[in-house]
């Protein structure tokens, strides 16, 4: 239908009448086009002849990705270029039928992951070791479900975790729907490939012994390790990631209500929480608070030492080393924190809340750790019907 189509009109369109499948927002050439199926956006096309004298239509985009204003620029860009004779939906068709995957991966996948995806990095790593030597030269459409699944057979027969294998899946599979999303496809290819599975996760816990060993070497540190085994005891005390310490202001602390707010811009969740602050860790600050140089909470060497601490890992492998912790990871701290309150008899919601866990489900990694705990509650139910039994 004929409209004049304004933003305002875009965000809220009417609904799709009773019995279409889709209905067509017309303005000069410029559709907008709402389909049933989907409440959630409408996509912008543009409707010309080409040279045949074909009515014929090339997409410009969706109404959730870019402005009614916007979509006017492109079409006009469209338009222009049709009137010197070129034809964008030939183009375009054959843009996707030349397209392999290094050309998407690299302009299309990539710049998209980096904006959207912390582990953007892990992405590239495993394109750059596995995906591509497989698939790099082979178009984008001729990915086939059963080729893929293949590929995971061999990556797991030749010794990789099943959870690893799962990992290559999975980025295939999320690329190729950006690849329909971006209308480079016109469905996934490997929609519905099987997976392993599998669960590679691994939880070291610390015995008191090596605790204690731990704990003597950060107390005693070597000179300059003394700011990195101030970060290790402070994962140690809050069950904090890494990367959340090492982004701590000391704006971020409240010591009145011993809290630490971790802010979105460095939490994985990318949501706004609170640690709270327990004994052991208003203590460090106590400790840290004399020696502050900076807004940081914890300062690198490098420079003026007013700069942000970025990595400890190198010092980290040494003195896991001397506590002889040889597979002890520094995410390992986190999952000690857990089992540390799963077993003093605190809930998995506490633990949950605590750890800033999105889905209750990783959580529940823990659950097993609440034996004893689960015991204790089951036995009160006992404690009753002995009672009632053998009454005082």
């Amino acid at each position: 239908m004929k409209v004049k189509l304004t933003q305002s009109y875009v965000d809220n369109l009417p609904p799709v009448p009773d019995g279409k499948i889709k209905i067509e927002h017309c303005e000069k050439g410029l559709l907008l086009e709402q389909r049933a199926s989907n409440t959630q956006w409408a996509s912008y096309r543009l409707r010309y002849k080409n040279a045949a004298g074909k009515t014929t239509y090339i997409s410009i985009g969706r109404s959730c990705d870019i402005t009614l204003a916007e979509a006017r620029q492109k079409a006009r860009q469209l338009k222009a270029k049709i009137q010197l004779g070129a034809d964008p939906q030939a183009e375009a068709r054959e843009h996707r039928q030349r397209l392999t995957w290094d050309a998407f991966f690299v302009d299309h996948y990539l710049p998209h992951a980096k904006q959207r995806k912390r582990s953007w990095r892990n992405d590239e790593e495993m394109h750059r070791l596995r995906v591509s030597p497989r698939y790099g030269n082979v178009r984008l459409d001729r990915i086939t479900r059963r080729d893929l699944q293949q590929w995971l057979d061999e990556l797991r027969e030749s010794g990789l975790a099943p959870a690893t294998c799962d990992h290559y899946g999975k980025l295939v599979r999320q690329a190729l729907n950006l690849g329909v999303h971006l209308e480079l496809l016109d469905s996934n290819p490997v929609a519905g490939i099987k997976l392993f599975g599998g669960d590679n996760r691994v939880e070291n816990v610390l015995t008191p012994d090596e605790l204690q060993r731990l704990l003597g070497i950060l107390n005693n540190p070597k000179e300059r390790r003394e700011t990195v085994s101030h970060v290790i005891k402070f994962l140690l005390f809050t069950g904090a990631r890494v990367n959340e310490a090492l982004h701590a202001r000391w704006s971020d602390i409240d010591l009145t209500h011993r809290t630490w707010t971790v802010q979105a811009t460095n939490s994985k969740s990318k949501r706004r929480r609170s640690i709270p602050l327990n004994d052991a860790a208003m203590a460090l600050l106590a400790e840290l608070a004399p020696k502050r140089r900076s807004e940081w909470l914890f300062n690198s060497r490098h420079g003026d030492g007013r700069g942000r601490m970025t990595t400890i890992d190198k010092v980290w492998q040494q003195i896991r080393a001397e506590a002889g912790l040889p597979s002890f990871r520094l995410h390992d701290l986190r999952h000690n924190f857990a089992s540390m309150l799963v077993n003093s008899g605190r809930t998995l919601y506490e633990v949950q809340q605590i750890l800033g866990h999105s889905d209750s489900k990783v959580t529940e990694r823990y659950a097993h750790l609440s034996t004893k705990t689960l015991q204790e509650a089951a036995n009160t139910a006992s404690d009753s019907v002995n009672a009632a039994i053998n009454p005082r």
